[in-house]
């Protein structure tokens, strides 16, 4: 792991998110479990990844893909049991794999024991304070508390009925009426999540991911909404300031286990103010979603590039880099449309998708991304190269924002399709053979070109490329966490040397350039590595080089073709 040991083992770790419910079916029931994650671990230790990032596996009536969680010190029959659990983490340690598991903080599921108590008590009690009940307004409290709308889709707010069936007091949920909001202002809210943080690491997880991690402290005046917030203003229920007390409190736990990480999602456009949460008494990592959602593009690339390296860097926290997750399209089928760009607000199915297109940018994106300092988050399946399932039947599908919003929001199903290991037809090994249960979601018939079967041994496949890009990853000691220096490149083209942290000295910061190709590497440090990728539409040629240690797609006579990517030995 690039010489890291330790504590700083996620400085420079690859961390592969695993959507449980879709990774693999041990049972034969058409959902992922644990059973069949204990199966694939030889799978995923031979991709070459560091630690895997379990999305939640609690006990949870599934009203949101299992971020409604119900019980967050147990483990979800449908997937197993808590003894399960701990010899998942025990055989993936075996493994040299770590194990990160999602927080969500934000929000319970409303079977959690203290929301059905919250229900069942009077207004105003200790049980309701746990979240935020509020009288309607209006005749008769006939309206919402405020105008405020939820993520979603819909009013963030639900009435309840009094014991005597009158309608009763409202609670807010910024996600679906099934995932109530806890009260972060209340000291049982921080001490119950300390209390579960200390659970997961004393059964020996490695780090938590935290789940909408901006959201969890609200304005208790609970003010409307207007049409736009002024300058300066803070947003009633997004990064507030005094969220940061919880995360201070969070890593005062951590750092009581050596070695544990804290990764926040935060999804926050304003880069000064998402390195607040990276301050030395916060978070270690946040996800780095502004690269994630830029468009396949060379000078915005690596504006997003410039801009991250440049926030993190006077805290001393590692970037994190990512191209997929369950909440977005994958990014084949992003790379392949003519707007390659993603929000979360406007996801659009109704460009067409040219997948070799989008195959052949992804994997010249796999290779600028894992050449990047800091760690990296890869995406299951994103290795096969699997690409967005848009025709979903409606029957079929299961994400609340699609139905929330009547199909005008596609949702994230389409992201989640179960994984395809072997074979020609559906369930693809998925499931064990004799299974009679279809997997939960549908997986389409030409994924039969892209099982885990067919592309081993394959090296023009995209696992093999993923495989040998991390084995590289792993063994190069340029590579992971450390410095970089652009190198001048041609328009459309991003070019930079990676070198050995323990081997540099002077100012690793950046440098910018142009000319009619790609120069050389002006480290001035032997054994450096350099990155150069071709966004352009037309060949370029490499700088001075060595060796080649790895490309997307083959030289050209010599020169980079339009969306490739070369490492080199310079």
């Amino acid at each position: 792991m690039h010489g890291i040991t330790g504590g700083d083992w996620w400085r420079g770790a690859a961390i592969y998110e695993l959507y449980v419910q879709s990774f693999a079916d041990g049972n034969g029931d058409g959902l992922g479990d644990l059973a069949g994650v204990r199966e694939r671990l030889p799978y995923l230790a031979a991709l070459g990844i560091d630690a895997i990032w379990f999305t939640p596996w609690y006990p949870s009536p599934k009203s949101d893909a299992g971020y409604d969680v119900a019980d967050y010190r147990a483990i979800d029959p449908a997937f197993g049991t808590l003894a399960d659990a701990d010899a998942l983490i025990a055989e993936a340690h075996a493994h040299g794999i770590r194990t990160i598991v999602d927080i969500v903080p934000n929000h319970s599921s409303d079977r959690h024991l203290w929301f059905q108590a919250a229900l069942a008590a009077a207004p105003g009690s200790a049980e309701r304070d746990r979240f935020w009940f509020r009288p309607g307004r209006g005749a008769g409290g006939d309206l919402p508390p405020n105008n405020w709308q939820s993520i979603f889709g819909g009013p963030a707010w639900t009435r309840v009925a009094a014991p005597d069936g009158t309608p009763g007091e409202w609670y807010l949920h910024l996600f679906a009426p099934q995932q109530p909001d806890f009260n972060w202002a209340n000291p049982e809210v921080r001490a119950e999540f300390e209390a579960v943080l200390r659970f997961w690491f004393d059964r020996g997880v490695d780090g938590i991911r935290i789940d909408s991690g901006a959201l969890l402290t609200k304005d208790p005046r609970l003010p409307d909404l207007g049409p736009e917030t002024a300058p300066g203003d803070q947003p009633p229920y997004t990064d507030r300031d005094d969220v940061h007390d919880i995360y201070r409190g969070w890593r005062a736990v951590a750092s009581q286990y050596p070695g544990r990480v804290l990764i926040g999602e935060i999804w926050l456009a304003d880069a000064a103010r998402l390195a607040r949460y990276l301050s030395p008494d916060e978070l270690h990592t946040v996800f780095n979603f502004p690269y994630l959602c830029c468009p396949w593009d060379a000078a915005p690339l690596r504006e997003v590039i410039d801009s991250t390296l440049a926030f993190h860097a006077p805290v001393g926290a590692p970037p994190t880099w990512v191209l997929s997750n369950h909440d977005v399209d994958r990014h084949v089928s992003r790379y392949g449309r003519a707007d390659t760009s993603f929000g979360l607000d406007r996801r659009d199915h109704s460009q067409p998708v040219d997948v070799e297109l989008g195959t052949r940018r992804a994997r010249a994106a796999a290779l600028l991304t894992m050449a990047l300092p800091g760690s990296v988050y890869l995406y299951q399946g994103e290795e096969l190269g699997l690409w967005e399932v848009e025709d979903i039947p409606d029957e079929r599908r299961q994400d609340p924002i699609w139905s929330r919003t009547a199909g005008a929001d596609p949702g994230r199903d389409g992201c989640r399709v179960p994984l395809p290991w072997a074979g020609l037809e559906p369930p693809f090994g998925f499931s064990p053979a004799g299974a009679t249960a279809q997997p939960w979601l549908p997986q389409p018939k030409e994924w039969r070109e892209l099982t885990v079967e067919t592309q081993t041994g394959d090296p023009d496949s995209m696992l093999e490329l993923y495989r040998a890009a991390l084995r590289l990853r792993r063994t190069e000691p340029a590579l992971g966490d450390g410095p970089m220096r652009w190198l001048p490149s041609p328009p459309g083209v991003l070019a930079f040397t990676r070198t050995d942290p323990s081997a540099v000295s002077g100012d690793p910061s950046a440098v910018s350039g142009n000319s009619s190709g790609v120069s050389g590497n002006s480290s001035g440090v032997s054994g450096a590595l350099s990155c150069v990728a071709n966004l352009s539409p037309a060949p370029v040629a490499l700088p001075a080089h060595t060796a080649v240690l790895l490309t997307s797609a083959p030289l050209d006579n010599g020169l980079l073709p339009p969306d490739t990517t070369a490492w080199l030995r310079t």
